[in-house]
């Protein structure tokens, strides 16, 4: 794992502020990840020296990026900069918590789904200095199911089951993306989930999703996940409802219902696939699932929410002397 330590000579004097103070940044590159690259720690760290005091980057090998997730954290910066997978910035964000230093997941895997929602469909340099240039400190609202935390949206079910064989064509093991993608098909409707929301009844369907408020459709005000059962009957509803995701009008397919829920429970005859924030992972046969108010803190440009906008505190980066 190689270190580049910005020094932070000839620093300006820190401005008054009723804001939150960037000096020291960790960072974590994983060159291995989906769009990151060679070079990529070097381009981080001149980019954050321009803005903030003292850069420290970690360009660590995929096996050892959890240890380093770990070291920046630990390491109490006023902010945490991840270039990597979804995975590994869920880690960056459970590990520092509501309490912990600022986050910014940035866009180095495949789906981005976390940096996506937090900067848009942008490449990770653009979205860093976006973050760095127009930054608020944004509290992240999440779920947790299982002992897991998701911050965007969480899929149980059946269909969960082919984020195996998209990982299977990311590995180009194409032969097990087949085999995969046949398994997904024929459980889709053989396998089905139960579960309650709230105090509410119990449902049955192929697959509910859990969306947190960043990409949630519902009122944030009510500070809920908005839930949504899948349940097509049929190969033909299957392709409509992947029809209607495709051009936004999912939520009024008539295969799917939504309600917004702040607790509860899922469970099927055996363990359950899902995907969280966009990792696939299996739980266990029976989970309980709720909402967590503020889950972390990110960095990122103040969102178009009112609502979002007035929970998002100022930021002062303390930048090197021009």
């Amino acid at each position: 794992m190689n270190i580049l330590d910005g020094s932070g000579a000839g620093v300006t004097t820190p401005p008054q502020t009723t804001g939150v103070v960037v000096r020291r940044v960790e960072a974590v590159v994983n060159a291995a990840s989906g769009s990151v690259g060679a070079g990529a720690a070097e381009q981080l760290e001149q980019i954050v020296s321009r803005y903030c005091v003292g850069v420290r980057v970690a360009n660590a090998a995929p096996h050892a990026i959890a240890s380093a997730v770990r070291a920046a954290v630990d390491a109490k910066p006023d902010l945490v900069v991840i270039l990597a997978g979804d995975g590994t910035a869920g880690l960056a964000a459970g590990l520092a918590g509501p309490d912990g230093p600022l986050i910014a997941p940035l866009p180095g895997g495949t789906m981005n789904m976390l940096p996506h929602a937090l900067y848009g469909v942008v490449k990770w340099q653009d979205a860093l200095v976006a973050a760095l240039s127009q930054g608020v400190v944004r509290p992240v609202s999440g779920g947790e199911i299982g002992g897991k935390a998701f911050y965007v949206a969480a899929i149980l079910g059946a269909p969960a089951l082919w984020a195996n064989a998209r990982e299977a064509i990311r590995a180009r093991k194409f032969r097990q993306a087949w085999i995969s993608a046949r398994i997904a098909m024929s459980r889709s409707f053989s396998h089905r989930l139960h579960f309650t929301l709230g105090d509410g009844m119990t449902d049955m369907a192929r697959a509910l999703t859990l969306m947190c408020p960043m990409v949630s459709a519902g009122p944030v005000e009510d500070g809920a996940l908005e839930a949504a059962a899948l349940d097509p009957k049929d190969v033909a509803e299957v392709v409509r409802l992947g029809f209607n995701a495709v051009t936004g009008d999912w939520r009024a397919d008539p295969s799917v219902t939504t309600t917004l829920c702040r607790a509860g429970m899922a469970w099927a005859k055996g363990r359950i696939p899902a995907i969280l924030d966009g990792e696939p992972v299996r739980l266990e046969h029976r989970v309980n699932f709720g909402f967590r108010p503020v889950a972390f803190r990110a960095l990122a440009p103040a969102p178009l929410s009112p609502l979002d906008a007035s929970l998002s505190t100022p930021v002062d980066l303390v930048a090197r002397t021009r």
